[in-house]
């Protein structure tokens, strides 16, 4: 097979995603790189914290070799070296991706590069684990989905959650036995405290240790006033998605998952709101957010928060379930899961049941034996599913961009008593920072409706959300339209 090199990916004149059309030619599967053992070879594109516990897990399962290692700054990979001495370096994803020795990536970058290096890895017959969130704009996630389809790869995300055994247990104890009865309503929440990203005078110099042409890739070059260059990314629009997109994606999957089933792929209307507050940083992104989904049959709201519940305090805010996790209210109780662990109560607040999950390296096995089978219908978390999950997070961060002032009256348009309680909590969690829903730091969007058809928003406050569904990238590092 002719594989192709680097060079067509930067070749005078070709956008990286135009160089890469000429694999439209190659066969709808690759057998994984033939060797003595018949190992599935991995790349690893970054080599940050998290790459670096997904390279532990990998590890563990039999047949795979961590073979390659890629990094833009190179004291990170440098780092991951030394753990794999015999894995190749590369510095850019490129040369990793056109190897011929590399048979399926791992994606662990910043979350404005998932989609683009999934949809160049699978463009060159690489089957894909990518992290979550998937995408960082929805318009990129549904050309992710296409990619995997036109060039038929495997492509798993990282919620890691849905490969554990526990969540069948749950399935079957809330829609085959209906133990608690008709779900009516849900709760979704993240609360953990994160600090001050700081705020500089001065833009952040850049390391020279790392190549920041590369590390921005689709992102627009402007200056960073934080004090960090890593992780911190998360808080800036330009490069992350901030907490909802960080851990609202495990919990809004876990809901998706166990309450729906799938059946709702993205929600039909959405308000939501919030702001950065107390910290005075350099982020972007909501520290404490709030939102209404409506899916056509179980409402679902979500709270969160990443401050504390009142200065100095080591606590998160109070909030009804767990901090990470989502609740399911039901005609006979209620049902509260999270990583892990799950229990229900009846209506009277009796414990009547427990669930205990499993934390070893499933969700990575998963896709090891469906890299091996060549078939995407045994993932647990495939692309599909994980972009209408990734979907929900998306939107909720359209309605905290596109919200203006907020207003009781907008807020009291839904009638849900788990809608009221969440605006309780999040009035009486802002009052112990001397802070009230009605000040001027806090947004509220309109309730922006979804067209299921077009995946666009109609009537009010669609000239706001629309043009937050597709970003503009930087020229050479722009995500393909896939037909």
């Amino acid at each position: 097979m002719n594989r192709y090199s680097r060079r067509q990916f930067v070749g005078t004149g070709t956008t990286a995603a135009a160089a890469l059309a000429v694999t439209s030619s190659l066969p709808a599967r690759l057998s994984w790189a033939a060797n003595a053992n018949e190992e599935i070879n991995l790349g690893f594109i970054s080599c940050g914290g998290r790459s670096q516990g997904l390279m532990s897990q990998f590890s563990k399962v039999q047949g795979v070799n961590i073979a390659g290692l890629c990094d833009v700054d190179e004291t990170r990979l440098a780092s991951a070296k030394k753990r794999f001495p015999k894995a190749q370096g590369w510095t850019d994803l490129r040369d990793l991706i056109a190897s011929d020795s590399i048979d399926a990536v791992v994606i662990s970058t910043c979350n404005h590069w998932h989609c683009l290096a999934a949809i160049w890895a699978m463009e060159a017959g690489k089957d894909v684990y990518v992290e979550k969130p998937l995408s960082h704009s929805q318009w990129e996630g549904k050309q992710t989905v296409a990619a995997a389809r036109k060039y038929n790869r495997v492509c798993q995300l990282g919620t890691q959650q849905r490969s554990d055994p526990m969540q069948a247990e749950i399935k079957k104890f809330l829609h085959e036995e209906k133990a608690l009865g008709e779900i009516k309503a849900a709760r979704v929440n993240r609360y953990g405290i994160r600090k001050s990203i700081g705020k500089r005078d001065t833009p952040l110099p850049i390391d020279k240790n790392v190549a920041y042409d590369l590390w921005l890739g689709p992102a627009a070059d402007e200056p960073l006033y934080r004090e960090s260059l890593h992780y911190d990314w998360h808080w800036d629009w330009n490069t992350g998605s901030g907490e909802m997109g960080n851990w609202g994606v495990h919990v809004l999957d876990d809901c998706r998952n166990n309450i729906f089933q799938d059946s709702v792929a993205l929600p039909k209307r959405i308000l939501g709101g919030g702001g950065r507050v107390v910290y005075n940083d350099a982020g972007e992104t909501p520290n404490v957010h709030f939102a209404f989904f409506d899916t056509g049959s179980i409402p679902v709201v979500i709270g969160l928060s990443n401050l504390p519940a009142k200065p100095g305090d080591k606590r998160s805010a109070a909030h009804p379930g767990p901090s990470s996790g989502y609740m399911a209210y039901c005609e006979g109780g209620r049902f509260e899961g999270q990583r892990g662990r799950a229990a229900a109560y009846d209506n009277d607040g009796k414990k009547i049941r427990e669930f205990k999950g499993n934390g070893d390296v499933l969700h990575q096995q998963n896709f090891i034996d469906a890299v091996r089978a060549g078939d995407r219908s045994i993932l647990n978390a495939e692309v599909e599913v994980g972009n209408d999950s990734t979907g929900w997070c998306n939107l909720a961060n359209i309605a905290f961009q596109a919200g203006q002032a907020y207003s009781a009256k907008s807020a009291n348009q839904v009638d849900l008593s788990q809608w009221k309680d969440l605006l309780g909590d999040m009035e009486e969690h802002l009052a112990a920072h001397n802070l009230k829903l009605t000040d001027s730091q806090i947004k509220l969007s309109p309730m922006l409706e979804l067209d299921s058809e077009t995946e666009q928003f109609v009537g009010e406050g669609a000239e706001l959300a629309n043009p937050l569904l597709k970003r503009e990238y930087r020229k050479g590092y722009e995500v393909p339209e896939i037909v």
